[in-house]
């Protein structure tokens, strides 16, 4: 697996230019395409007296939005996107519907960490839960303050299942190029054997594996995030495991601790 095409959200909170810059890092990187994408509703228009005024709140409303996008657009022109290829996806939409309509021509997408402590990205901010629960993709959710990734030395948080494959065939391109990958499983309850199988295939792609099985009496999340610490990982591998009911995306308490807490950025696939 290869990396043509990358998929970042556009805003304009204060992780947005960061959050750019990474995803134009890795674009050049794995000479891929780097794809910005932003998107509002127009507002409908209110109080109106007739149909002349309906026409003119609307026109006023679009370029109100227009202006917005631009604004996002030219943030991404900011980004570090010299010497690679672009493209500029915005539209007259929900931002997380655009985002996940826009990621089915990319291979990775990359947004911000959206925790209770991180700041407001504002009416284009796209939260990862539901990227990561309806686009088919994979999702590099990036924390605040990161604007490059080496991948240097990567934890993999495995839990044997059909996520956790799919995130690990996902960061093959970033795997085989580590100095170091740490395959860890956490709990009593975790099968060796798993985490074993696919160290051995990441060894056959050229990756320099180590295989952990961690134990604890806290939550798992915490402790992966500690063992990622103490390995000095920059990046997290894993599944993400959760549901939608509802439109409301309910995840377990690894997926959950990483989405929402995580320092290092994160590479998860549902």
């Amino acid at each position: 697996m290869d990396y043509a095409n990358i998929l970042v959200s556009a805003d304009l909170g204060e992780a947005a230019l960061d959050r750019m810059r990474l995803a134009a890092g890795l674009a050049r990187r794995f000479a891929a395409t780097l794809t910005g994408a932003a998107a509002h509703p127009v507002p409908a228009p209110l109080l109106v007296r007739d149909v002349y005024d309906a026409v003119a709140q609307e026109q006023r409303n679009t370029a109100q939005v227009q202006t917005i996008l631009e604004q996002a657009q030219a943030l991404f022109r900011r980004a570090g996107t010299e010497g690679i290829g672009t493209d500029w996806r915005a539209g007259f939409a929900d931002a997380v519907t655009h985002v996940i309509e826009t990621a089915r021509a990319a291979d990775l997408v990359v947004l911000s960490r959206r925790g209770p402590g991180d700041a407001d990205p504002g009416p284009l901010g796209v939260p990862p839960g539901p990227v990561l629960m309806e686009a088919g993709r994979p999702v590099l959710v990036v924390p605040p303050g990161l604007a490059s990734l080496m991948g240097s030395r990567i934890v993999i948080a495995w839990r044997d299942g059909p996520a956790a494959r799919r995130a690990v065939s996902a960061a093959l391109p970033f795997l085989r190029a580590a100095d170091r990958v740490h395959v860890a499983t956490v709990g009593a309850d975790a099968r060796p054997d798993g985490a074993d199988d696919v160290a051995g295939h990441l060894a056959r792609h050229g990756a320099h594996v180590a295989v952990h099985h961690l134990q604890t009496e806290e939550d798992a999340g915490s402790e992966i995030l500690r063992f990622a610490l103490r390995q000095d990982a920059d990046l997290i591998v894993t599944g993400a495991y959760g549901h939608s009911r509802l439109r409301e995306w309910m995840f377990g308490g690894v997926t959950r601790d990483l989405l929402e807490r995580s320092p290092r950025c994160c590479l998860m696939s549902h």
